[in-house]
């Protein structure tokens, strides 16, 4: 096949759809806009994965350093783990392309986009999401309805698609979505305490651009049809149906019980007891009347096993925990819907019950800890200094990140054993949670710290990643950072079966696994700071419902932050006594060589003997942090006396550098700075030699007493006898 390329001009750039020139054993798309490239491979495995009941799809996103004229740093200088952007690119890759894919498919299916070109203006991660989009359309693979993805700034009160990076640096929204031509699948990003109405009108306005990228790829897989002279052929592929006898069968053994089960308001550990106990029942009943047994198999009647209705063992057992398992969904479903009433007995709108504490750990900074319903986060606030900061190396200039969140979670957390580790999962919900604190934080020039929140989340029950939320504001005002508001999370969901539709606030792990939706919402009194939305169903979402459900969200933020409120209103007035303190004083910015010394030789000096931290700005603004007060006063006196020039008449603490029997000691009482201490300056007592009263290394105070016309100095330790 020869190169087939579609273009479209999108915003005042060139946006191209390229395939047939580069990696031809793949589905590959190749995927331009400005100078950014990125190349998108899709492959599917010949032979279907079994004993499985879930979708293999596996999504990588790579920058290649060389794509920006860079050479990696550390020991390997190679590409080697992914870092923690990439995988949030992998993630937003993923969510909307998931709910598109049948999940009977069951061949294990890789997409991988690697950035080959980097224009520091057009960000490459949409053009990933695109790009995986197209390749999937022109493959085997049952995908056929395109999804594009834009990211949206809005500037000066005008939205921005695809925005440049100094753009979004004064954007005010910053999110990217993902959608067909008829709805939102996926939503994540910040923004500055906006209201839900201009949130709306953001995805309206990225709706429209994604219409113009879906277009772009229909485009692209017509002119693929045209010159391949045929449609594109999708793999059939068995569905492996549960037998209508075996399915009619549990559904009459349990119903009674599963009913009763469903209405019953339950906690997580007793809804997890009583589904076993159902699908105990019903395996043991299965096999009773369904199990291939020894007097079967030795009558040498498998041939005849289908016919007969029985079955190994091992397929009853796990077709039965699939049919509970629906049943279960289908019957909470329509709980819901029909009754309104949840799981644990609340109304839709309803939240569960919360306790918040703070400053349960001593000797931290600052920490508290978050309970909702049965989600715990205990979250611990740790203040350094710009040492601290985080580097982070990209296709993007090195750069500093000061404000540093870690979400963990533990297999403890909901009952279970398991290898502890940070996943996708892990590195997505921290990053959330990050994104919702940090447009609360102060100016560094007001609050010079770095500040790590580390959340550990000991229980869960749905809406960790919110309670991290919640709890990391909490963790900021116990240890007197000076945020700007309080923030809370709120997870949302959606259960949707065709015209009923439910809306529910702050859901439960099962409402999480049993609905259409996962949206969750932080933000202040003042508006919305962070946003993420997934669309479980292929159908996705209009704007009208999301609407209702932001109003619902920002009704349970509200209750939210009164509880919190009630725990801690403002900020601590001061810092806590194990936090380093910072004490600023400003130099004359021709002495800022003289502080730092020859290769840093100085500065390095005041440090390892007082203990402290020391940075200098240029503008001769020097920061001294420190636990201790009167290191802190040390290494200011020390500093003084490097910047600071002679004068007349005051009095410094010297050391004898150098002795000279006949004329006295050359000491030296400012940092690089002697003067002469004469014979006759020693002492009030008459002295024939300076080594009858003096050695070198000797310290004691003297009085400056004359600077002659040559710049030399001469002091007097008599004068202070």
């Amino acid at each position: 096949m020869s190169k087939i390329t579609a273009t479209v001009n999108f915003d005042g750039r060139d946006y191209s759809l390229e395939t047939g020139k580069l990696a031809k054993f793949a589905n590959s798309v190749m995927v331009r806009c400005g100078d950014t490239m990125v190349l998108v491979t899709v492959v599917a495995s010949e032979r279907e994965m079994e004993g499985i009941d879930f979708l293999p799809l596996q999504v990588e996103y790579k920058e290649k350093y060389a794509a920006a004229g860079k050479i990696p740093g550390g020991f390997l200088k190679r590409e080697t783990r992914p870092t923690d952007h990439e995988v949030l690119c992998s993630r937003l890759i993923d969510r909307p392309i998931r709910p598109m894919i049948p999940k009977t498919w069951h061949y294990d299916t890789q997409i991988i986009a690697n950035v080959f070109s980097a224009e520091p203006d057009v960000n490459p991660e949409t053009l990933a999401a695109v790009g995986a989009s197209s390749a999937l359309l022109i493959s085997d693979i049952p995908f056929d309805t395109p999804v594009s993805q834009v990211r949206v700034g809005r500037l000066d009160g005008k939205f921005i698609a695809n925005p440049t990076n100094m753009q979004i640096e004064n954007c005010d929204i910053d999110i990217s979505v993902s959608g067909t031509d008829l709805a939102i699948m996926m939503v994540e990003g910040e923004m500055k305490e906006v209201s839900e109405d201009d949130f709306v009108k953001a995805l309206e306005f990225a709706h429209e651009k994604i219409r113009v990228l879906n277009k772009l790829q229909m485009d692209f897989l017509k002119l693929f049809e045209e010159q391949s002279g045929q449609p594109v052929k999708k793999r059939e592929f068995t569905v492996h149906e549960i037998p209508e006898i075996i399915v009619n069968f549990v559904e009459e053994t349990i119903y009674s019980d599963l009913n009763k089960y469903v209405h019953t308001v339950t906690s997580k550990n007793e809804r997890q007891e009583s589904r076993a106990n159902l699908k105990e029942k019903v395996i043991e009943e299965a096999k009773k009347k369904f199990a291939v047994t020894e007097e079967d198999k030795g009558n040498e009647v498998i041939k005849s096993i289908e016919n007969e209705d029985k079955f190994p063992v091992e397929q009853l057992e796990k077709w039965c925990d699939e049919i509970v398992a629906k049943l279960e969904k289908k019957q909470m479903r329509a709980m819901i819907l029909d009754d309104k009433v949840r799981l644990d007995g609340r109304n839709l709108e309803q939240i569960r019950p919360i306790e918040c504490e703070i400053n349960y750990l001593p000797r931290t900074h600052g920490s508290s800890l978050f309970t909702r319903g049965e989600t715990q986060s205990l979250t611990t606030l740790t203040l350094g200094t710009s040492r601290d900061e985080q580097m982070i190396d990209g296709l993007l200039p090195i750069y500093n990140e000061r404000f540093i969140l870690h979400y963990n979670f533990p297999p403890f957390s909901v009952g279970e054993t398991g290898r502890l580790s940070t996943g996708r999962r892990e590195i997505g919900h921290g990053h959330l949670a990050w994104r919702a604190l940090k447009e609360t934080l102060p100016e560094p020039n007001a609050f010079p710290y770095t500040i790590r929140i580390v959340s550990d989340i000991l229980e869960s029950n749905g809406s960790s990643s919110m309670a991290t939320v919640c709890a990391g504001s909490l963790a900021l005002f116990a240890a007197g950072v000076p945020v700007k508001n309080a923030v809370a999370g709120i997870a949302m969901g959606l259960i949707k079966d065709e015209e009923k539709i439910a809306i529910l606030s702050d859901i439960l792990g099962d409402e999480d696994f049993l609905g259409d939706m996962d949206f969750k919402v932080a933000g202040t009194v003042n508006g919305i700071t962070a946003c993420q939305m997934d669309i479980k169903i292929d159908e996705g979402l209009s704007t009208e419902f999301l609407r209702k459900a932001l109003e619902q969200a920002k009704a349970g933020r509200m209750h939210i932050l009164g509880i919190m409120n009630k725990c801690i209103d403002k900020p601590a007035d001061d810092l806590s006594k194990y936090a380093p303190r910072y004490e600023s004083i400003k130099i004359p910015q021709d002495t800022i060589g003289a502080v730092i010394g020859t290769g840093g030789e100085t500065i390095r000096m005041i440090t390892r003997e007082t203990g402290v931290d020391i940075s200098i700005e240029d503008d001769g603004t020097v920061l001294i942090a420190s636990t201790s007060k009167e290191a802190s006063q040390a290494a200011i006196t020390m500093i003084r006396n490097l910047t600071s020039k002679p004068e007349l008449g005051q009095i410094y603490n010297c050391i004898v550098k150098e002795i000279r029997e006949e004329l006295g000691a050359f000491v030296e009482f400012l940092p690089k700075t002697q003067g002469l201490l004469h014979l006759s300056q020693i002492s009030k007592d008459r002295v024939r030699k300076a080594s009858d009263v003096l050695k070198v290394g000797d310290k004691f105070d003297v009085k400056l007493i004359e600077i002659t016309r040559d710049g030399k100095y001469r002091v007097s330790r008599k004068a202070l006898l």
